[in-house]
């Protein structure tokens, strides 16, 4: 294949260095990200690798980690007559009998919409409640925290489904036989977070963790520095995004989350309950969680379909190849769990580009 990226002799100098480095053993190495995992796909870095290194990602699709019970919440209020907005991914993530887009379909008020202020100027532009389906990481949450202190329209509410990746990270390597050498961290969630957070992880699991970037050499460049705290048994955690991330984060984002919202234990798709990493309004925004304004509490349903291996591939413990459905059964067009439907899900992307793609 023909590499997407210019400076080849520079990735050539990374990819040297990595060999140099790499033990004599297969090394997981596992990110959090969907944008890493186009990149690393869509420029066939895997074949540029030895093969002995296994690159896997783990719960970093927000589309992919919703559960079943949020999604059925927002269907339960557009039947009800609301008017449910939700990012373009969500509108086909299978809930417990339909997708957004089906029930839309049928002639419920669903919207697309690509920003939490554009569901705000839909609620000022009308009579009728509108709910925003708010799913994401650290990235997009301050944005909804903005629209919440601005006070908007009565008619406006939220159901709250943001997540905080350092949990789910650490969920990750709680798992028996996780056998994962080393994290790159995502870029953008550690524009608001900083190098901080990762820093207990890497003391208490002795593992590297280095943030990355999403350019082709940004990722080799941080496989580099993971193979390099492995070669000298350092393990810590590492910045290697330093044109967009500082060590302490964003101040003015994280006093945003704190201010509006309180973490809480959540339910992620694929892996269950995980303590503290989740975020509901605090006392003084309740009133726009639309779970209490209008009470819904949907049931506990099936989070994927009989043989779908989405839990695992979202755990990185499976490959999308290693499942029967996928590319058969299980296609963007007719997706058996969330894996295969978001652009940033480890299913969809490589049913895009392929996992490993050999030059």
């Amino acid at each position: 294949m023909k590499f997407k990226f210019k400076d080849r002799d520079r990735a050539d100098k990374l990819v040297q260095l990595i060999n140099r480095q790499v033990p004599d053993r297969r090394i997981k190495i596992v990110h959090v990200c969907g944008t890493h995992e186009v990149s690393i796909t869509e420029n066939g870095l895997r074949s540029l690798l030895p093969d002995r290194i296994d690159i896997r990602e783990g719960p970093g699709c927000p589309v992919c980690v919703t559960p079943t019970s949020d999604l059925d919440a927002a269907l339960q209020l557009a039947e009800r007559g609301a008017i449910v907005a939700a990012f373009g991914d969500m509108m086909n993530v299978p809930g417990t009998a339909k997708s957004l887009s089906e029930l839309k379909s049928e002639g419920a008020d669903v919207r697309l919409v690509y920003s939490v202020s554009e569901a705000v100027k839909i609620a000022a532009g009308t009579d009728k409640q509108v709910v925003f389906l708010s799913v994401g990481f650290e990235t997009t949450t301050p944005m909804t925290a903005a629209v919440l202190e601005d006070h908007p329209p009565e008619n406006f509410s939220i159901l709250p489904s943001n997540k905080l990746i350092p949990p789910a990270m650490e969920s990750l390597l709680e798992l028996p036989d996780n056998d994962i050498d080393g994290f790159i961290a995502p870029g953008h969630v550690s524009t608001i977070i900083g190098v901080q957070p990762y820093e207990k992880l890497a003391d208490k699991y002795d593992i590297p963790i280095v943030v990355g970037g999403f350019e082709p050499l940004d990722i080799l460049y941080s496989l580099g520095l993971i193979l390099n705290q492995l070669s000298i048994s350092d393990p810590k955690a590492e910045n290697g995004y330093t044109r967009a991330v500082d060590h302490e984060g964003n101040s003015k984002s994280k006093k945003l989350i704190k201010d509006v919202f309180k973490e809480t234990d959540t339910t992620w798709r694929g892996i269950g309950t995980i303590p503290n990493s989740g975020l509901t309004l605090n006392r003084d925004y309740e009133k726009w969680n639309a779970r209490e304004r209008f009470e819904v509490e949907p049931r506990q349903a099936e989070e994927t379909s009989p043989n779908c291996l989405c839990p695992q591939v979202i755990t990185a413990r499976a490959t999308p190849e290693e499942c029967k459905l996928f590319k058969d059964k299980c296609t963007p067009e007719s997706p058996h769990g969330p894996c295969m439907v978001g652009e940033e899900a480890m299913c969809n992307i490589w049913y895009r580009y392929g996992g490993r793609p050999k030059l």
